[in-house]
């Protein structure tokens, strides 16, 4: 029986200043504006973000945080039923472009110093914690991506300017342990997302070569990363953005229009099933940050270069279904997180 299940999608526009813009999403995955809500700080104001997850909902579903990345602060928004309420602004660090939560723990990714800060989540907003602050491997880091294993227990951070994976244990004080740096399979470490059961899958840009796009995959254990499969090809360019439903990974490609599908295999193995599985129009540059819904039915992904966002139905056998597109966000924006 078709679930009736209605959600919403929010992006920021990344401008000065800065604003949420938040749609929501019928039964059917049809987006309609909500309206714009402003962060109180500001973006950049550049075109094409780099970063995955600048905006990013609270695991209970009752806020919204995001990255204000010339400002270096963070917003905070409590999720209404219909809108968004600004709750408050916490300084972070230089430059935040990526935000990762788990069970009310925050850290952020600050790229104009390159480290990652920790936070308490409430009501009330963002708490610093006290002593969290921890630089990542190099000066010259230019990281992309920070986020939580499932379990909480492990923090992974992306590195393109060392071609790294950073990873640190989480003590329950919320405090990080040594941090552990492994080689990327690929060059240009870009953005990543992990499987219920520990598998991190890195997109590689591979320094923005025509056609040489890939993905890896890492197994995460004892607070490190172990590659498990080097840099699978899709023959597409410019591969920067992952999402996870069971046993599929989508990536996006911001060169050329395309969303594609590898599968998780035995063990963590990856495979690419089919590197067109969902298309804005082939060779058109504009796909980045994406998300799933939570209930897995619908992906979205910001088309920058076009000032929309676009849809696709997500079918049995992993296969996807174009929805449509809406516009309405300018060419700027950046992050998205759907629900």
């Amino acid at each position: 029986m078709e679930t009736t299940d209605t959600g919403a999608v929010y992006v920021q526009t990344n401008t000065d200043p800065n604003e949420v813009i938040a749609f929501a999403r019928d039964a059917e995955g049809t987006l309609s504006e909500i309206g714009a809500f402003a962060t109180g700080g500001k973006g950049d104001g550049v075109a094409h973000l780099t970063s995955q997850g600048s905006i990013a909902r609270s695991s209970d579903g009752r806020h919204l945080l995001v990255a204000n990345a010339a400002s270096d602060d963070v917003s905070v928004f409590r999720i209404l039923d219909v809108g968004l309420e600004l709750v408050g602004r916490t300084p972070t660090g230089s430059a935040p472009k990526s935000i990762a939560e788990h069970r009310g723990l925050v850290y952020v990714l600050n790229t104009g110093k390159p480290t990652v800060s920790g936070h308490r989540l409430s009501d009330m907003g963002l708490e610093p914690i006290a002593g969290s602050e921890q630089a990542l491997s190099a000066s010259n880091a230019d990281p992309a991506q920070v986020a939580f294993t499932p379990d909480g227990r492990t923090l992974v951070v992306t590195e393109r300017g060392t071609d790294s994976i950073v990873t640190f244990d989480v003590a329950s004080n919320g405090m990080l342990g040594e941090m552990r740096v492994v080689a990327s399979a690929g060059p240009t470490p870009y953005g990543f997302a992990i499987s219920d059961d520990g598998v991190l899958v890195v997109t590689e840009a591979f320094r923005a070569e025509k056609g040489a796009a890939a993905a890896s995959a890492y197994s995460i254990a004892d607070g490190g990363a172990t590659l498990v499969t080097a840099s699978v090809g899709n023959g597409r360019s410019e591969i920067c953005w992952a999402v996870i439903k069971d046993r599929f990974v989508y990536t996006t490609n911001f060169a050329d229009g395309a969303v594609s599908r590898y599968a998780i295999g035995e063990g963590g193995a990856l495979t690419l099933e089919d590197a067109t599985a969902g298309m804005t129009q082939d060779g058109r540059p504009g796909l980045r940050d994406e998300d799933l819904t939570d209930d897995g039915r619908f992906l979205y992904a910001i088309d920058a270069d076009q000032g929309e966002i676009a849809g696709w139905r997500l079918g049995a056998a992993g296969e996807l279904t174009a929805l449509g597109s809406w516009g309405g966000v300018p060419k700027t924006v950046a992050g998205l997180t759907a629900s």
